[in-house]
């Protein structure tokens, strides 16, 4: 067992998580991918190349279920494939092999899950244009699939059929992918890019053509998420605030203007951020209330705001949606989880990626959130109950201990008391386990754990349980 100390935190600094550990929805060009509760996942919209993953090539505008996959933690999606983690690790992949995406050393096409040949102890998944990436848990990225723009990171241009490690680049907590450009986020809090750079979407004040090695963005740190468009990216800060760099032309950039930047520049009037989506020609934020904004490309309603329109080049909010604690962006529609376990939509449905049971010509799109139906309940990732409110886990990244606060509620109301803590390895092995009767605030050593991604499950004294994503360095 880990030592542990009881102790009061009084007037400290500390970074809140965001309520999500793990990629629960995801979006791609024309269909979509859920994370249901029982570790299975659900496809809908376009399936020319099986990116449905269900045995068949046949469209669906309603969720089916992805074949023979369990235990699964996260999920991405991909232009015309998709992904998926499993809990021991390993990497599968469906839909579109053509440019090597699959990863299991093929070129061909698949319409149920093979395995890509990446590492093991990978810890996090992400999907660009025709390119795949995978975090593993000692912060090298892995990388397979199209490489004519260097997104592959690995110092060349030719493609890959199999994983090839991200040159130069260590103590990543996060990755993501763009159209043939690919972001990684360092334990520093700073951002790294590589691939197609010919509207700044790099970030580091050129427009040079490619890069086939990871380069930082300018002036960027404190960064606690981001997240890669179609020719624009995206940055999230420890104070809440947000930042978009590249192709500005629909207004994906958020600033009030159409001009693009090789640098990055703050969106516009939002704060109190909490995630990030970029789209095809949009961006998305949630923000800490549970309310959904959006800006850029609004031609099919995936601003979802109840009307068509061009663009939209600052943010505007998603009408009707509250209590949302996911969102994820595909070419030209929005997804959202509600707190409730229902996923909404919005925007184009020419291939049924709503998943609303209908699609072009009964119902080309929808500009205003409609609920996904037949879908089962999806992984929210933490409850949203009592604890979530009050519960604070710092510093993250860790290197010797994580300090587990249960502030008080505002005035007149009781605070919860802690009762159990355990934490998870990212496969899935518990290595700490903790009980007690009400203490409300714990510093836990960490020292001793190997470096990677942590799962760390609080229970109050309620039962209400929250598990929050931490990263040991």
């Amino acid at each position: 067992m880990k030592k542990i100390t009881l102790i009061l935190i009084f007037n400290s600094t500390f970074f809140i998580f965001n309520n999500s550990f793990a990629q629960t929805i995801a979006g791609g060009w024309y269909h979509s991918l859920a994370l249901c509760s029982d570790s299975t996942v659900r496809t809908w919209g376009w399936n020319i190349f099986g990116m449905l993953g269900n045995g068949t090539n046949t469209d669906s505008n309603v969720p089916v279920q992805v074949g023979g996959l369990s235990g699964i933690t996260a999920i991405a999606g991909g232009e015309y494939h998709s992904l998926a983690l499993q809990n021991d690790g390993t990497v599968w992949a469906w839909g579109e092999g053509y440019w090597g995406q699959l990863g299991n050393g093929t070129n061909a096409d698949s319409n149920v899950p093979v395995q890509a040949s990446a590492p093991s102890a990978i810890t996090a998944i992400e999907a660009g244009w025709q390119h795949s990436l995978a975090l593993k848990n000692d912060g090298t990225v892995w990388v397979w699939g199209l490489n004519h723009l260097g997104q592959l990171g690995n110092g060349s241009y030719t493609n890959s059929y199999v994983p090839v490690q991200v040159s130069t680049l260590s103590g990543v907590i996060a990755i993501a992918g763009g159209s043939h450009f690919s972001l990684a986020l360092k334990n520093d809090g700073t951002v790294w890019a590589w691939g197609y750079n010919d509207a700044g979407q790099l970030g580091n004040g050129t427009n040079n053509d490619t890069s086939n090695v990871p380069i930082q963005v300018n002036a960027l740190s404190g960064v606690t998420a981001i997240a890669g468009g179609y020719l624009h990216s995206l940055a999230l800060k420890n104070d809440g605030t947000l930042w978009a760099w590249g192709a500005n032309y629909a207004g994906q950039l958020g600033n009030g203007t159409s001009n693009d930047s090789n640098v990055p520049i703050q969106v516009s009037a939002l704060s109190g951020v909490t995630a990030i989506a970029a789209g095809g020609e949009f961006s998305l934020a949630l923000r800490n209330d549970g309310t959904v904004w959006g800006w850029g490309r609004n031609v099919d309603g995936q601003l979802g705001t109840g009307i068509h329109t061009d663009s939209s080049n600052v943010p505007v909010q998603m009408g009707v949606l509250s209590g949302i604690t996911a969102i994820a962006a595909g070419g030209s529609h929005t997804l959202a989880l509600k707190n409730d376990g229902t996923l909404w939509s919005c925007g184009d449905n020419y291939r049924g990626q709503l998943g609303i049971g209908t699609n072009w010509p009964d119902q080309q799109d929808s500009p205003v959130p409609v609920q996904v139906t037949g879908l089962c309940p999806v992984l929210i990732g933490v409850e949203e109950e009592n604890i979530i409110s009050v519960l604070n886990i710092f510093p993250n990244p860790s290197t010797d201990e994580l300090r587990i606060e249960n502030a008080d509620l505002p005035a007149g109301q009781a605070g919860l008391k802690i009762k159990e803590i355990e934490i998870y390895s990212s496969l899935g092995e518990k290595v700490f386990e903790h009980q007690t009767s009400d203490v409300q605030h714990l510093t836990i050593s960490v020292a001793d754990f190997p470096p990677g991604i942590y799962f760390i499950t609080v229970t109050d004294e309620a039962g209400n349980k929250v598990t929050k994503k931490v990263v040991k360095m």
